[in-house]
């Protein structure tokens, strides 16, 4: 099969500038899409095609599509950006007369703390108490019923954590670590559903090109099996921490980590508020919180959220096999490389790893 081109949709992110490396450095036609040309700092380093265009503006986006056959959608974005995005961008891809759209979602769509035996064919609920679950399910489900009127093939994948190189759960850890924010729910002996970066992008090379798999969904993992502790317990050495000292609190702590502005958001009496009220709520809040300052007794104690407390507890390890079947997948990476490397780019961060130079 021959292959034209893929162009990546939100290039400037986490995953999507990772992704444009990988193609790039292999030989292969890739065009990053940014929204602003600002966003250009990390793409724009290689002499690429690049192209502006906001995900929901289908005739930019259908321009900068054009000469590609493929396209990665790694958009971020609140949820509102995450699902009304969709319906533009698949009408870009059927204007542009790609092939093939593949659309990077979440383990998170099966909770964070999924049911023993959950796999790709588990019914997704929209009533899950965390916003953005829900709306990576109702995208997923927009796209599926694009699809199914639509010209464009889809494939869905969903990663569980992801973790590497300028990831928020490599550096996010260390930060939490040095603002004496680090915290274990019940101890973090929970399976973390991690996956490398590298592992993750092999996925997505992978489903690009496999046939007989359109309007299909894979979870995408590492091969190993470990814990919240495990994944903590690199960073925590690297900047010279006791992992073993940090603090275990109860999942029960998560009631008092939930936001008062998340909890009100998520309320089906907010939701039936008129669009720009819910708009203006929330900007008045944000300015409301921008200036006040945080009590000492908050400065540097563990915030439990609801999020970190599901996940730490977590006692499911989503399968991979579905994505190994239909689309060759098997890491690339171990856990214990993926932790060196992400280490290796803590100590040219700037952070304060023990021994370097």
């Amino acid at each position: 099969m021959t292959h034209a081109g893929t162009a990546v949709l939100g290039a400037s992110g986490f995953i999507g500038n990772r992704l444009v490396e990988t193609l790039h450095l292999a030989g292969m036609r890739v065009t990053p899409i940014v929204r602003r040309w600002s966003a250009l700092a990390l793409p724009g380093r290689f002499d690429l095609p690049a192209r502006v265009a906001d995900a929901f503006d289908t005739q930019a986006l259908s321009a900068a599509f054009t000469g590609c056959d493929t396209a990665v959608v790694a958009v971020a974005g609140d949820p509102q950006t995450i699902v009304g995005s969709v319906d533009p961008v698949y009408r870009a891809a059927e204007a542009a007369g790609l092939r093939r759209l593949l659309y990077l979602s979440t383990a998170s769509v099966h909770g964070q703390a999924p049911a023993a035996g959950t796999d790709e064919t588990t019914p997704l609920p929209v009533s899950q108490p965390i916003a953005y679950n829900n709306a990576k399910v109702r995208a997923e489900r927009r796209l599926q019923r694009r699809r199914r009127s639509g010209s464009v093939e889809i494939v869905l994948l969903r990663p569980g954590i992801v973790y590497g190189p300028r990831s928020v759960w490599t550096g996010g850890l260390a930060d939490e670590l040095l603002s004496g924010e680090a915290a274990l729910v019940e101890g973090g002996h929970g399976i973390c559903n991690g996956v490398y970066v590298d592992n993750l992008v092999h996925a997505i090379l992978l489903a690009l090109m496999a046939p007989g798999v359109d309007g299909q969904a894979f979870l995408v993992g590492d091969r190993e099996t470990v814990t919240w502790r495990d994944l903590y317990r690199p960073v925590a050495d690297a900047l010279g921490f006791d992992v073993d000292l940090l603090p275990t609190p109860p999942a029960s702590a998560a009631a008092r980590g939930v936001p008062l502005a998340e909890r009100v958001r998520d309320s089906a009496a907010f939701k039936r508020l008129p669009s720009p009220v819910r708009a203006g709520l929330a900007a008045a809040y944000v300015a409301r919180s921008a200036g006040q300052p945080r009590r000492a007794a908050d400065v540097g104690a563990p915030t439990v959220t609801l999020e970190k407390a599901l996940l730490h507890t977590c006692a499911h390890k989503l399968p991979w096999s579905r994505a190994e079947e239909c689309l060759g997948y098997r890491p690339v990476v171990s856990f214990a490389e993926g932790c060196r490397r992400g280490v290796a780019w803590l100590d040219f961060a700037g952070y304060p790893v023990r021994g370097a130079r």
